[in-house]
């Protein structure tokens, strides 16, 4: 399976990583807005420097990954569909959820396999936890606890471009929510604050928000997000169920304790989501990969990512208007 790279960023290079720890698998062509990026990767993977329409249109490429700026997404969707090629695309698939829509559209008039890049649905410990709801190891779900909090905060000028917190940052949350509660919520309530660095609130966003989803059945989810944890990367799911709880806790830099006079101590948190979520990025590729070789069904699809934009839009409605809204 030849998969071609449209973005050569971070991301980008994640992906690639990812691919080269499949066996039959690699990147055939790359494409990237700036030449170096592009140029770097395709010699630490082998693959062959193109313009995005080269790719799409290549008959090297199977299947593309799309890690480029969200306001691309839209058109490289749409191109991918009609070229035929399954599609790996980065969160958010669009800010627009009208926009998504079209590209529902599109991609299901071509029949081509999509996946939404929730890469936190394919962490060991997440994926074993929703494993043990599924199977009824705690009874039904009663409240769900997300806390999902950064080391330190983007530059004002992702801020600004970002579609805010709710869209950008918890929009992984929002779809581990739905991930975890067996039923789509029905009401959203949010209210957030800049707390962490003004500029942030004069750029009309904030650093600081939680979050109150409710279902028809009466299941409640709450999340908490900050850009500045001290500690590291926090990133928490607890479950409370009519017969016991399930917790995933942070991933730390070591398993080592030391005890003394002054108390038990532990190591750190990983302090970044590369280290965080590093195996998490390699199942969800080979999931795409094998879906698409074998003709599975893939999850999250663009559907997903179209739901999960919808709860990002009321949650920011709601912060916005002080009121809960229904969905």
């Amino acid at each position: 399976m030849r998969i071609g790279l449209l973005g050569c960023g971070r991301i980008g290079q994640v992906h690639a990583q990812s691919i080269q720890h499949i066996d039959g698998v690699r990147v055939s062509a790359v494409a990237d807005a700036f030449a170096e990026p592009a140029e770097k990767l395709a010699a630490a993977s082998g693959a062959t420097v193109m313009s995005s329409d080269e790719l799409i249109a290549s008959p090297e490429v199977d299947a593309v990954v799309i890690g480029t700026p969200t306001d691309t997404h839209y058109d490289l969707i749409h191109a991918a569909a009609s070229a035929d090629k399954a599609i790996f695309c980065e969160k958010p698939v669009d800010m627009s959820a009208d926009r998504i829509r079209d590209c529902m559209a599109a991609v299901n008039t071509a029949g081509v396999p999509f996946l939404t890049a929730f890469n936190r649905r394919f962490d060991p410990n997440f994926a074993h936890l929703q494993t043990q709801l599924a199977e009824g190891a705690i009874g039904n779900v009663e409240i769900v606890s997300i806390q999902s909090r950064d080391p330190s905060p983007p530059p004002i000028s992702y801020i600004e471009s970002s579609g805010g917190l709710f869209r950008d940052m918890m929009i992984h949350d929002l779809d581990m929510a739905r991930f975890l509660l067996g039923e789509e919520p029905v009401s959203v309530y949010a209210v957030g604050a800049a707390l962490v660095d003004p500029e942030i609130g004069k750029a009309g966003d904030v650093d600081t928000a939680a979050v109150i989803l409710t279902c028809a059945s009466g299941r409640i989810c709450q999340i908490s997000n900050s850009r500045r944890a001290s500690y590291g990367y926090d990133q928490r799911i607890e479950v409370h169920g009519a017969g016991g709880m399930l917790r995933a806790d942070n991933m730390l830099e070591h398993t080592v304790e030391m005890a003394t006079s002054d108390g038990f101590g532990k190591a750190p948190a990983q302090h970044f989501f590369l280290e965080r979520y590093a195996e998490a990025y390699r199942r969800e590729m080979r999931h795409f990969v094998d879906a698409v070789q074998n003709g599975t069904a893939i999850s999250p699809s663009i559907e997903d990512g179209l739901k999960a934009q919808l709860l990002a839009d009321a949650a920011s409605q709601s912060r916005e208007t002080g009121v809960p809204v229904a969905l």
